[in-house]
């Protein structure tokens, strides 16, 4: 399965920034407000937010070797280990 720069992006973004919010929060008001079955909702929050986390991990790590195959067979190889190439002025 190929995901779009795009989803990619807001599957991201959910996963670091919007679910631990949302857990956190609802956690937080739960415990000042007495909202109901806390620990279960903020458990299936992180559950999920794990689960897509990893998806995305996997996701990133076939890109990535998808991208190394490319600049295997044009030659070209790009190591972070390298310094910089200087440019002549």
């Amino acid at each position: 399965m190929k995901l779009s720069n795009n989803a990619y992006d807001v599957l991201k973004f959910l996963a670091q920034i919007v679910l631990p919010a949302v857990g956190t929060l609802y956690f937080a008001l739960a415990r000042i407000w007495g909202f109901p079955y806390a620990e279960e909702i903020v458990g299936t929050i992180t559950a999920v937010d794990a689960f897509l986390g990893a998806l995305l991990g996997i996701s990133t790590a076939q890109y990535n070797k998808a991208v190394e195959e490319a600049e295997n067979l044009n030659g070209e190889k790009i190591s972070v280990d390298q310094p910089p190439a200087e440019i002549d002025e």
